[in-house]
C-alpha cells in the first residue's frame, strides 16, 4: 500500500534580525515572492538564483499561498523596517547627499583648467 507524508518541511529559516531566507541560503523569502508577484514562473526564478532547488523555491511559494496573511504581514513589517533603516541612515552626519556631492563635484570640473 502506498503512503504519503502528511506533513512537508518548509526551507524556510528565520534568521538575527527576524528575516526569513530560504534555508541554507542567503536568498530572502521577500526576494522570491517579489519575482513570484512580478509573475515569473519557479523556473525563472531559479535561473535569478541557481544555488536554490527548485522544489524549495516551489515550496516556499506554496507555503505563500497557504498563508498569504501572514506572510503579507511579515513583508509589510520588513518593509517598515527598511523604511525606519533609510531614515536613520540618511539622518547620519556621515550620510552622503549623493545629488549634493554630484552637484559639488560638477562645479569644481567645470572651474578646472584645460
Amino acid at each position: 500500500m502506498t503512503t504519503l507524508e502528511a506533513t512537508q518541511t518548509v526551507p524556510l529559516a528565520i534568521v538575527e534580525g527576524g528575516a526569513i531566507r530560504i534555508t541554507g541560503s542567503r536568498v530572502s523569502l521577500d526576494v522570491i515572492i517579489h519575482h513570484y508577484q512580478q509573475r515569473e514562473s519557479p523556473e525563472e526564478i531559479q535561473e535569478a538564483f541557481p544555488t536554490l532547488k527548485l522544489a524549495d523555491i516551489y515550496a516556499v511559494i506554496s507555503y505563500y499561498l497557504n498563508h498569504r496573511e501572514e506572510v503579507e504581514e511579515y513583508l509589510r513589517q520588513q518593509e517598515i523596517k527598511a523604511e525606519e533603516l533609510r531614515q536613520k541612515i540618511e539622518s547620519s552626519p556621515f550620510h552622503v547627499n549623493r545629488q549634493g556631492l554630484r552637484e559639488r563635484l560638477m562645479a569644481r570640473v567645470v572651474h578646472l583648467p584645460l
